[in-house]
């Protein structure tokens, strides 16, 4: 599984960050999770509003901070075999 948290390091994206990781714990969940912080790239993505989070080349959230029951239903989603 491949996780992009998109945004500039503002405390909104890394809280989303904190979140991702909190989540991927509490499931056991093995993720590559990689910060995109450079505009371009995040823009090349088609998220306009940070922070954003990708899973697996999906966008899933833009522009807000979702919860962590939110992250980790998106993360049984992506996670093959559940």
């Amino acid at each position: 599984m491949e996780i992009k948290i998109l945004g500039k390091g503002c405390p909104r994206c890394e809280e989303v960050g904190k979140r991702t990781i909190n989540a991927l714990a509490e499931l056991n969940v093995v993720a590559d999770v990689r910060k995109v912080k450079e505009p371009k790239e995040i823009s090349s993505y088609g998220v306009f509003n940070t922070p954003g989070l990708i899973i697996n080349n999906k966008i899933k959230s833009q522009g807000r901070i979702p919860s962590v029951s939110e992250i980790k239903g998106w993360i049984k989603e992506e996670t093959p075999g559940e």
